[in-house]
């Protein structure tokens, strides 16, 4: 491999920026950027003179550190210049180490590197991303764990017990004309049948898996003036959305990713849903439609004192599935609301009615003096994320389609090895039906691994990891 070379931390102003090379000639380039001064001592930082090439003019003092291989990072010599912060300086010093023989990496290219000299699996290479990433606690839990082998360990322990079933196989394909063959086909359907249990286990981790890295996608939604905006402020914890006492103020939708309970949610403030003749504010009411289609849990706002009419009620049976909780907001200009978990206008029955599969809850909330805030946290999580809520983030859960994928891809080929089975079909033939469930879990760890896969995996990368 040649040796690559990249800015590893944000350009512009700040204190300290690293400058990062990897490869066979990342000495070699140290040298010529650092002449007539002796070589660093491994794992060791030193402060040097940085000059552009041999003889150079002087482009800064750094804290230089050398990592020999294989203990490094990627698994080969590296180089880390830590230099002055700003737009300036880094980039004269990633432009002299690239005049002297380095190549620009490309994105997530340190990594992909790490994993092709074996100092970590695609899983782990993955949660590495995830890390850099993470915008609440459980996310992070769960990305250290899966970089800790957390999740690659449950991978490999389900294709052991892949490899073991084939095994099974091999001696009853070897032996099949003892009267009792060293492994009973009833052991083989047992195995076979524990193996997809296992993996159908691990493949329902992927929804909460995957929206913890994604953050539930949360949106606000109600009449005009119901009191949205001023709730997604206060989830915020900032002033985002304008708030006014005229209906329509919003026009478009506001994103935010927010942590509630430790948790990630993208939370969107939308337009209130009406007729309009204005043509402004009916685009915003459709950016407001689409966004529900997509919507893992909707927070639909009514005010206290309003009914719930024939038009909020088609609005919310017509939600489907999706996770539904029904904010009766402004709490507070409500008389005797402590306490009430009921619609004000319409009674019990009214909620009874859209108590069905869309509506969870009814919370009584108002941002001026708090009532239901608390309730509305402790709920969302719950609602979204209780599997993980109960077991906590540090569990092997998948968190990408590409793991989902492989896991689902695995488990098919399983199924259709036990169908054949039943179906009468000859063990040696049946057995074949084996090797591409194996396959999908060794390509999912990387012990099998494409550019093409490479390439997938590591495109969202930063570059200079």
């Amino acid at each position: 491999m040649d040796t690559i070379a990249a800015l590893a931390t944000a350009a512009g102003p700040g204190a300290i920026a690293l400058v990062r090379m990897s490869g066979p000639e990342a000495l070699q380039i140290l040298r010529a950027v650092t002449a007539d001064q002796a070589d660093p001592s491994p794992r060791t930082a030193s402060v040097r003179s940085i000059t552009k090439g041999k003889g150079g003019d002087l482009l800064d003092r750094a804290l230089v550190t050398f990592f020999p291989r294989p203990d490094s990072y990627t698994g080969e010599d590296m180089v880390e210049i830590s230099c002055h912060g700003g737009w300036l300086v880094p980039r004269m010093i990633l432009d002299a180490c690239v005049a002297e023989g380095a190549r620009m990496a490309e994105p997530g290219e340190f990594t992909r590197r790490a994993v092709l000299h074996g100092k970590m699996d695609l899983v782990q290479a993955e949660a590495v991303l995830d890390l850099i990433e993470g915008r609440s606690k459980a996310q992070h839990d769960a990305a250290l764990f899966q970089v800790e082998r957390g999740l690659s360990r449950r991978i490999s322990e389900l294709r052991e017990q892949l490899v073991t079933l084939e095994a099974y196989l091999a001696h009853y394909i070897d032996f099949p004309e003892e009267d009792e063959a060293p492994v009973p086909v009833d052991r083989v359907v047992g195995a076979a049948e524990a193996l997809r249990e296992a993996l159908e286990e691990l493949l329902e981790t992927a929804p909460e898996g995957e929206l913890l890295r994604e953050g539930a996608l949360t949106v606000l939604a109600g009449p005009p003036n119901s009191g949205k905006s001023s709730l997604y402020n206060a989830l915020l914890g900032e002033e985002r959305a304008i708030v006014t006492e005229v209906p329509g103020t919003t026009r478009d939708a506001l994103e935010a990713v927010i942590s509630v309970g430790g948790f990630p949610f993208r939370l969107v403030d939308t337009a209130g849903l009406h007729e309009s003749d204005d043509r402004v504010e009916e685009m915003g009411i459709e950016v407001a439609r689409r966004y529900l289609d997509r919507a893992d849990v909707v927070l639909f706002c009514i005010e206290s004192h309003s009914e719930i009419g024939s038009a909020e009620r088609e609005f919310l049976e017509g939600l489907g599935d999706v996770p539904t909780v029904l904010l009766r907001t402004k709490a507070d200009l409500v008389s005797g609301k402590a306490g009430s978990a009921a619609p004000k206008s319409g009674g019990g029955a009214a909620f009874q009615d859209l108590n069905g599969a869309q509506v969870r809850e009814s919370v009584e909330i108002s941002v001026v003096d708090g009532t239901g805030l608390g309730r509305l946290q402790a709920l969302l999580p719950e609602m979204i994320y209780g599997g993980l809520v109960r077991t906590g983030a540090s569990v092997p859960a998948l968190t990408r389609a590409r793991q989902s994928e492989a896991v689902r891809k695995a488990r098919d080929h399983v199924v259709e090895f036990m169908e054949a089975l039943e179906a009468g079909t000859p063990v040696a033939v049946a057995s074949a039906l084996l090797r591409p469930a194996e396959t999908a879990l060794e390509e999912l760890l990387g012990l099998i691994s494409t550019d093409e896969i490479l390439d997938r995996v590591f495109r969202e990368f930063c570059i200079g990891k």
